[in-house]
C-alpha cells in the first residue's frame, strides 16, 4: 500500500502586472541609465545601451527577478530562430533555384545566393546548371527540404510565413510572461511540472508529430521523387494525410492495421539506401521513451520538491 501526502491546494502561481510597459520610454534610449541619457558623445554610447562595464553593480540577487528574465529571455531566443528559419525559408522560395533542382538534382546544384551586380561583384555567380547562375550552397537546405516533402516554392513561402507568426508568437508571449503574468519563483521550483512538461509534452509530442509528417508526408513524397514523377504531378501534403486510400497504393499494408504497416516501413527503411535518412521507427521509439519516462517519473516521485 501506497501512502501518499494530501494535494497542495491549488495556489496563484503568476503575479498580475507585475512591471508596467511603457511606450513612452522606447523613445528615449538609455532612459534606465542617467549617463546614457544624455545623449550620444562617441560610439561607445551605442554599445552602452546593451551592456557596460558597471552592469555587475546594478544585478539583483532576487532569485525571482532572475528567474523570470531567463525564462522571458528564452522566448525571445526563440522568437530569433524562428525570425532565422523565416529567412531561409525565402530565401529557398525568392532567390533559389529549388524546383530546377528538384527536378535533376544530380546535374544541377542548389543555388539560394545571387550577387547583385555592384562594382563588379557578380563575378562570383556561377553556372550550377538549368540556365540559373548563382553561389552554390553547401547547407543542406535542400536535402532537408526535400526530404521534408517539400516540392515548389509556394510551400516555401508558406513555411517562411509560418515561422514568420510563430517569431511574432513567441516576442509576444516573453512580453507576456514578464509585464503581464509573470511566474513566481514556486512555479520555477516545481521540477515535476517541468519534467513532465519537457518530457511528455515538448519531447514526445514532438517526436509523435514528427513521425506522423514522416509516415503519411515525407515517405509517399519521396517514394515518388525516387521514381522519376515530376514534383508539379505529385498530390499535395494534404492529399496523403486525408486520403487513406491514396496511401494504401503506395503502401498495402497500411490498409491492414498498424503492425503489418510499421514492419514494412522498418523494412522499407533498412533495405532503401537512398532514404534520405528518414527513420520513422527511430522516432517512433522516441515517443515511446519520453511519454513513458514523464509517466514513470510521475508515478516513482510522487512527492518530489525541488528547493533552492
Amino acid at each position: 500500500m501506497i501512502i501518499r501526502s494530501p494535494e497542495p491546494e491549488v495556489k496563484i502561481l503568476v503575479d498580475r502586472d507585475p512591471i508596467k510597459t511603457s511606450f513612452e520610454e522606447w523613445a528615449k534610449p538609455g532612459h534606465f541609465s542617467r549617463t546614457i541619457a544624455k545623449g550620444p558623445d562617441t560610439t561607445t554610447w551605442i554599445w552602452n545601451l546593451h551592456a557596460d562595464a558597471h552592469d555587475f553593480d546594478s544585478h539583483t540577487s532576487d532569485l525571482e527577478e532572475i528567474s523570470r528574465k531567463v525564462f522571458s529571455a528564452h522566448f525571445g531566443q526563440l522568437s530569433i530562430i524562428f525570425l532565422w528559419l523565416s529567412g531561409m525559408y525565402f530565401h529557398g522560395a525568392r532567390f533559389s533555384n529549388y524546383e530546377a533542382w528538384l527536378s535533376d538534382p544530380t546535374h544541377i546544384g542548389p543555388s539560394a545566393q545571387v550577387v547583385w551586380p555592384i562594382v563588379g561583384q557578380e563575378i562570383l555567380n556561377g553556372d550550377v546548371g538549368g540556365g540559373f547562375r548563382g553561389i552554390q550552397i553547401t547547407s543542406g537546405f535542400f536535402q532537408l527540404w526535400r526530404a521534408s516533402g517539400i516540392t515548389s516554392e509556394l510551400q516555401l513561402y508558406c513555411t517562411a510565413i509560418g515561422a514568420l507568426v510563430f517569431a511574432a508568437l513567441m516576442l509576444f508571449a516573453g512580453w507576456f510572461h514578464y509585464h503581464k503574468a509573470a511566474p513566481k519563483l514556486a512555479w520555477f521550483q516545481d521540477v515535476e511540472s517541468m519534467l513532465n512538461h519537457h518530457l511528455a509534452g515538448l519531447l514526445g509530442l514532438g517526436s509523435l508529430s514528427w513521425a506522423g509528417h514522416q509516415v503519411h508526408v515525407s515517405l509517399p513524397i519521396n517514394q515518388f521523387l525516387n521514381a522519376g514523377v515530376d514534383p508539379k504531378e505529385i498530390p499535395l501534403p494534404h492529399e496523403f494525410i486525408l486520403n487513406r486510400d491514396l496511401l494504401a497504393q503506395l503502401y498495402p499494408s497500411f490498409a491492414e492495421g498498424a503492425t503489418p504497416f510499421y514492419l514494412e516501413l522498418v523494412k522499407i527503411l533498412r533495405l532503401s539506401y537512398f532514404s534520405w535518412w528518414i527513420r520513422s521507427s527511430d522516432r517512433g521509439s522516441m515517443v515511446n521513451r519520453y511519454s513513458t519516462s514523464s509517466f514513470s517519473y510521475r508515478n516513482s516521485f510522487p512527492n518530489s520538491r525541488s528547493y533552492v
